[in-house]
């Protein structure tokens, strides 16, 4: 018996549409939001506009490239938190309808959960191997920064967080201040293959235990520019790719000093990252690098499933629907603020 489970996402800025089947991925569609880009940032009403223009067409496409019928569908799998709550709304709407049509189950999927699982993605034609649990896994992005213990599929606890903004915000906030395009995080790993990582030192903080902080390092960046401006105004321009690295060297620096400690802490060797941030070049190097060095097993998702998309969803949806779990009714709600 064929399980094919439908999985979409529509948590922010991307809407996103995928089919699993028995486990293995067949189709990822996201539709793009680009009319953000010129506020320099996710504007909330917009998204949510967007997202009703696009999700018909975004999941007729991943439907069609997967070579299903709708009604071979199982069940749909969807965010239902965290997220904007206009975006969330839409998504939810939009599923409650397509699951009476289609007289299947729905299935709730926390939208943070299903970044971690997202290692467990597999495509056509590959071979791959999984981490054992329990095993780390570091979320990384825009919103989240966090070190969190995975026992099963199911099972998840939070060790550390941060306690202000998130890794992939002072990406952009730092990136904002150089007058990098939005988002900046993937603009500052290209620029930093050009520039020394040690030609500048910004602060580091000291927190706690497991948790982050990453204000004190953006006010450090934007102070350190301010003088420079001063006596030089071209100091930005003559210098980004140098101040892309050494930004970028800092926060990866913050990030595998407190995982390292996790790995110490937990005695877990088995090590994941997920989230937007995991898809920079130098902080998946460096994970390797350390993963050789001490003897972990390391696991990355690939790039592409790295940022929001619904595949993550979708094999979040899969596994829950073969143990029967997290299937709501219509009555469902939304919650933009839901947590592991």
């Amino acid at each position: 018996m064929n399980n094919i489970i439908l999985g979409i996402e529509s948590s922010c800025d991307d809407t996103s549409a995928a089919i699993i089947k028995n486990g293995i991925l067949l189709s990822d569609v996201i539709g793009v939001q680009e009319v953000h880009q010129i506020y320099g940032g996710v504007v909330p009403e917009l998204a949510s506009r967007e997202h009703q223009k696009n999700i018909i067409p975004v999941v007729e496409r991943a439907i069609k490239l997967a070579n299903v019928k709708k009604e071979d569908i199982n069940a749909i799998a969807f965010t239902i938190g965290p997220g904007l709550m206009g975006s969330l709304l839409v998504g939810t709407s939009f599923v409650k309808g397509l699951a009476l049509s289609l007289n299947v189950p729905l299935i709730k999927v926390n939208h943070l959960e299903a970044h971690i699982l997202s290692v467990f993605l597999k495509e056509r034609d590959f071979k791959y191997q999984f981490p054992k649990f329990p095993f780390l896994s570091m979320l990384v992005s825009g919103g989240h920064t966090q070190i969190v213990k995975v026992n099963s599929f199911f099972e998840m606890k939070i060790l550390g967080e941060t306690i202000d903004d998130a890794a992939g915000e002072a990406f952009d906030k730092c990136g904002k201040i150089m007058g990098l395009n939005y988002p900046s995080g993937p603009v500052i790993d290209k620029l930093s293959k050009k520039g020394n990582p040690k030609s500048f030192k910004f602060s580091k903080p000291k927190v706690k235990d497991l948790n982050f902080s990453f204000s004190g390092l953006k006010t450090s960046f934007l102070y350190s520019l301010r003088d420079k401006v001063k006596e030089n105004s071209n100091f930005i321009k003559e210098n980004k790719n140098d101040l892309c690295a050494s930004l970028q060297n800092t926060i990866i620096e913050i990030l595998m000093e407190k995982l390292e400690k996790a790995v110490k802490k937990t005695g877990i060797t088995e090590v994941t990252i997920a989230g937007g941030v995991s898809a920079n070049f130098q902080l998946r190097q460096e994970l390797l690098k350390k993963g050789r060095n001490e003897n972990w097993n390391v696991f990355l998702p690939l790039r592409k499933y790295s940022t929001d998309n619904a595949a993550m969803i979708a094999i979040s949806g899969y596994y829950k629907f073969l143990d029967k779990r997290d299937f709501v009714s219509q009555s469902v709600v939304p919650n933009a603020r839901l947590k592991i």
